[in-house]
């Protein structure tokens, strides 16, 4: 079995900061591609960024510029920084992953965490 806790949502002004967490532990071999996706209210999920075990990195159009994913792969944790939040902002963020298990390969989420910015 394979848990995804994300922390660090939040109220914060417009123009402000936050930085979310999402730690995956459990019984796996190793884990593949991380991501972050977002619901805004009344909207579908939209991609925010994903990482690949390289590091290698890709934002979604709505928050180039604004975030920075990262991850520790000694701690199978990943991190999105994101900046200069806007009331577009807003929403329910989901953490993603694939994982590989000793006999397939399987995709996770988390129960999310709610990122409101006030104007």
């Amino acid at each position: 079995q394979v848990q995804l806790v994300e922390s660090g949502g939040g109220l914060v002004q417009s123009g402000g900061s936050l930085r979310l967490s999402c730690v995956v532990s459990g019984t796996f071999v190793a884990v593949n591609t991380m991501a972050w996706y977002r619901r805004p209210p009344g909207k579908q999920r939209e991609l925010v960024a994903s990482i690949a075990r390289d590091n290698s990195s890709n934002y979604g159009y709505p928050v180039k510029g604004r975030c920075t994913i990262s991850r520790d792969n000694a701690k199978n944790t990943m991190y999105l920084q994101m900046d200069n939040l806007n009331a577009e902002d807003t929403g329910t963020y989901f953490c993603n992953v694939q994982v590989s298990r000793r006999w397939d390969v399987q995709n996770y989420w988390g129960q999310g965490t709610q990122v409101t910015v006030s104007s």
